[in-house]
């Protein structure tokens, strides 16, 4: 039965007043033809219904845009049962865009940026919020913190839950997390095998087989291989492989147990984008590559996790799962870091405003060779129970968590000169490389009379106990609370060998230790007047210890964390007969004692950060041939006080006030589907100074397929009228930008067996 307005109270309707969404879903509601009362008939009349449901539901579990529901162990399933913001990007989304990687498939999240790590952009980076979640990605439900790019072969959906949530993840998390949800192992037997060609010249191939191995086990394996130009980028390349293994036992019993492992190889050129000059990026071909021939980033990342889950009774559940999570990288890295002017002697000065055209200047490359060691592991005992306390349900959910993290990274640097310049002073590591013109720079080698030496080791380990309680309690069917408390001890210490002891003017700790205990909460009221209706209210904390990067400067490793809260309320509503979910919510994002830097070596937890924001999304089915994943975003984002000079009052950098998204297909005739999208992105700040501004976007990408119970056939068109815009921002440098792929056209055919 359609959703109707019957029901609704006079608080229902002020809440939708306050949100100003259902406006539209409503008069889709209203737009949808009303399903005809049944008229009577007998047993053989009623069976063809039965199997067009049946149909029906098997389309749905391969090409539905609505996700099943969260797998985290920590959320209810339900998304309408959580009091928070949540955005899952499904197998299915990811497929009719052609995403491949996970950066991909993050772009349908209104609110996120794509960012670089500290000191260079190695792997996936983001913004969420406005606030950086480089510690923030995990991988069913477990902490995979590495730096690594990674892939969509292995994943059945991406899971992004908004806001502080450090009583469900622990440390971090202030402006949410990103979860990613491997493939697992089914009772049903299936193979599917996908190749795919670009205009760029990548060749992609993965395959995802599937078959049981016992009444109650099943084995699945994903594989990936690719190889070629992922963008039109100068330069870029990439050869990467992997598989993803997967057993589970006893599926369907009272326990199971489950053993997976996703072992991957990239070989890929780094791509740093381009400086800045008179507070923009260089105006120059988006093509342009800043680089070295000879540059490359190789990464082999191992992760295993075991898993077991007991039933005692249908109302009590153990589960107990550990992680290993490793990453290997042997980067050698060129980044433009300035450009500037040479004299006639051959002296280069750095610029950041000039008149002079960019034909006469020059960018100072500077080498970011490092070689990382990254490792954690992590395991987690939860205990979930149903009972009741008279009227009122509960579901308690109480875990311990033990982890250790490991960082290594020994980093190398070039020192060369501008022509017969040298650009390092004498004992320098700054790692100058070269000067090459800003229009038009030669591709080449890095200068082979150019060594690279042996710079800072730094190394850093952590350990991490965790206890923690949530109760979702249940008053009636329509008034439900969340509350929940964890208790974190993180111990962590840090060394560096070129340091401020042994080497003049260097700010970098030789040997910092740190202890942290904190208290997170989570709270949250809801209200569900209808079985269509869920409106929510929501209060929750996190921590950021100052060596949580396992990296410090002096002045850091005797601060408090800093501290943030968050307060969002919101409404979830199901159209449809649940075919279309509407969501909206209002927030507020504050980090109140962020970290300050007075000067070289004093840090000051006087700073503070606040973003307030709101949010939109639709996903699901419009009528049953035309499908939408939309999303927008609003951020309001200022620096209330200094966290560096020149920064009080800013924007936070990468925090665009606008991002849109919108991806629709429609099934056309028997057998073919079209489908398109656009999104969008206003103006943001290449550095938290807001003197580097990146101009705003809109990405235009089509589809077209044709599909075959056992194939389907599908062409890809990704920026199709070919506009410039920004991708990633890093701050380093003073604010670098890297540029988009141009259009580009790929072609991928999918068989089944």
């Amino acid at each position: 039965m359609d959703w109707t307005m019957t029901r609704r109270t006079p608080l229902a309707t002020a809440l939708v007043a306050l949100f100003a969404v259902p406006a539209a879903p409503a008069a889709l509601a209203q737009q949808a033809p009303a399903t005809p009362a049944p008229a009577p008939a007998s047993a053989s009349e009623t069976a063809p219904a039965t199997l067009r449901e049946i149909t029906v539901q098997g389309s749905a579990i391969r090409d539905d845009f609505s996700p099943a529901g969260s797998q985290l162990s920590k959320l209810p399933a339900e998304l309408r049962d959580v009091p928070q913001s949540v955005t899952i990007v499904n197998r299915a989304v990811m497929d009719s865009q052609g995403a491949t990687s996970l950066a991909d498939a993050l772009r349908n999240v209104p609110g996120i940026t794509i960012g670089g790590a500290e000191g260079g952009q190695i792997g996936t980076n983001i913004n969420l919020n406005g606030f950086s979640a480089r510690t923030d990605m995990y991988l069913d439900g477990f902490r995979d913190r590495g730096q690594y790019y990674r892939d969509t072969f292995a994943l059945d959906q991406v899971e992004v839950i908004m806001g502080p949530s450090s009583m469900l993840f622990g440390r971090g998390s202030t402006g949410g997390v990103v979860n990613q949800v491997t493939k697992k192992p089914q009772m049903k037997a299936a193979t599917e095998v996908t190749g795919s060609v670009t205009t760029n010249g990548l060749v992609r191939a993965t395959a995802d087989v599937n078959t049981p191995t016992g009444d109650t086990s099943a084995f699945r394996i994903s594989a990936m291989a690719q190889d070629g130009k992922p963008s039109t980028r100068d330069e870029m390349t990439v050869q990467d492989f992997g598989i993803a293994p997967s057993w589970r036992f006893g599926i369907g019993t009272s326990t199971e147990i489950t053993l997976s492992a996703l072992l991957q190889h990239n070989e890929d050129m780094p791509d740093y984008g381009f400086p800045a000059i008179n507070g923009h990026p260089v105006n120059v071909n988006r093509n342009t590559y800043y680089g070295f021939n000879n540059d490359r980033t190789r990464q082999d990342i191992a992760s295993l996790s075991a898993g077991v889950t007991h039933k005692f009774s249908p109302n009590l559940r153990l589960r107990n799962q550990t992680s290993f999570n490793y990453v290997s990288t042997d980067a050698r890295e060129t980044a433009p870091n300035a450009v500037g002017s040479i004299d006639a002697s051959g002296k280069f000065t750095a610029l950041t405003t000039t008149n002079l055209p960019l034909s006469q200047l020059y960018v100072r490359q500077q080498s970011h060779d490092r070689n990382i060691r990254d490792y954690s592991i992590f395991n987690q005992t939860e205990l979930t129970a149903d009972f009741n306390t008279g009227p009122v349900k509960h579901t308690l959910l109480t875990g311990l968590e033990l982890g250790h993290d490991g960082y290594n990274n020994q980093n190398y640097y070039r020192n060369g000169s501008c022509g017969s310049t040298p650009l390092n002073a004498n004992g320098a590591t700054t790692g100058y490389v070269a000067c090459t013109p800003v229009v038009d720079p030669v591709y080449q080698d890095s200068p082979s009379n150019v060594a690279s030496s042996v710079g800072n080791l730094q190394g850093g380990s952590a350990n991490t106990v965790a206890v923690y309680a949530n109760d979702s309690i249940e008053f009636s069917k329509q008034w439900k609370a969340v509350a929940g408390l964890r208790y974190d001890r993180y111990i962590a210490s840090i060394s560096n060998s070129i340091n401020s002891s042994n080497t003049s003017g260097s700010t970098v700790l030789p040997y910092a230790n740190q202890t942290v205990n904190f208290t997170s909460v989570r709270l949250g009221g809801i209200w569900q007047p209808t079985e269509q209706q869920s409106y929510y209210v929501s209060y929750g904390t996190s921590f950021n210890p100052s060596l949580e990067q396992l990296v410090g400067t002096v002045g850091q490793q005797s601060l408090d964390p800093e501290k943030n809260k968050s307060y969002e309320l919101g409404g979830k509503w199901d159209l449809r007969n649940g075919d279309l979910q509407v969501n909206s919510a209002i927030f507020r994002i504050t980090k109140d004692n962020a970290r300050s830097q007075i000067d070289a070596t004093t840090y000051a937890l006087t700073g503070k950060i606040q973003v307030d924001g709101f949010r939109l999304g639709m996903t699901g089915r419009i009528t049953q041939k035309w499908q939408v994943f939309a999303g927008y975003t609003y951020l309001d984002g200022v620096i209330e006080n200094g966290v560096a000079a020149g920064t009080q009052g800013k924007v936070p950098l990468n925090t665009p006030k606008h991002t849109a998204t919108a991806w629709t297909s429609y099934a056309i005739l028997p057998n073919w589907e079209i489908g398109g999208g656009a999104f969008y992105m206003s103006q943001r700040y290449a550095n938290n100074t807001n003197t580097v501004q990146v101009g705003g976007y809109v990405r235009w990408d089509g589809m077209i397929a044709y599909h075959q119970p056992k194939y389907d056939v599908r062409l890809n068109l990704f920026n199709i009228f070919d506009k410039k815009y920004y991708d990633a921002l890093i701050q380093s440098d003073g604010g670098r930008s890297v540029p988009g792929t141009g259009r580009t056209a790929m072609l991928s055919f999918t068989y089944r067996m």
